[in-house]
């Protein structure tokens, strides 16, 4: 299996020497979670971006009636973070928890802001992720308000064909704005469909 680490990342992404990168890494703490730990909860500020060296999360909230609806999930290489309170200074909306045990690097926000000013190629970076997320997050809103359940869990499966086995179905449905069951019928009806081609 790949293995995935910031240090690998940065090797990868951005053009800075080994004693630049080990400064870095010197300032990032790992930690390691259970399944099912809260990286941040409703409520919460964050101060820290982090990066998924191993394992997965979830983002996600309650609606007024207490049910639950997931934003999106993060693998392995993904950077995270809760941007209402980076760029809004506002509590989250959000419960980021794990899905399995994982391995995350935190990233100080301060110190973040200070690697801007020591390396210009960060404030690339780092606005490379916000649009990246911005791109994420407006695919999935087109995804929700103008394809059907069967097409948005085919782009699903598609995208994020290693997520779907990871997870329960409750959480793909979830995600897709969906019941449970009419992801099962979903399925059901695809899997009909494939045996008579």
């Amino acid at each position: 299996m790949k293995e995935f680490s910031l240090k690998s990342y940065l090797t990868s992404n951005l053009n800075l020497s080994d004693d630049e990168i080990f400064s870095i890494q010197k300032n990032c703490q790992i930690r390691e979670y259970q399944k099912g730990e809260f990286l941040i909860q409703n409520n919460e500020f964050c101060s820290h971006t982090f990066f998924v060296e191993d394992g997965l999360l979830r983002q996600y909230y309650f609606d007024k009636n207490g049910k639950e609806h997931i934003l999106q999930f993060f693998p392995e290489n993904w950077f995270v973070t809760e941007y209402e309170t980076v760029y809004f200074n506002e509590p989250s909306k959000y419960f980021i928890q794990t899905l399995e045990p994982s391995k995350i690097a935190f990233i100080d926000d301060t110190f973040l802001k200070k690697l801007e000013d020591l390396f210009p190629v960060f404030k690339d970076l780092n606005k490379q992720l916000l649009y990246n997320q911005i791109r994420v997050l407006q695919n999935r809103l087109t995804m929700l308000m103008s394809q059907s359940a069967e097409d948005r869990y085919l782009q699903f499966v598609e995208t994020y064909p290693d997520i779907l086995l990871r997870v329960p179905q409750t959480m793909v449905a979830s995600y897709l704005s969906i019941t449970p069951e009419s992801l099962s019928r979903i399925r059901r009806d695809l899997a009909l469909r494939n045996s008579k081609k």
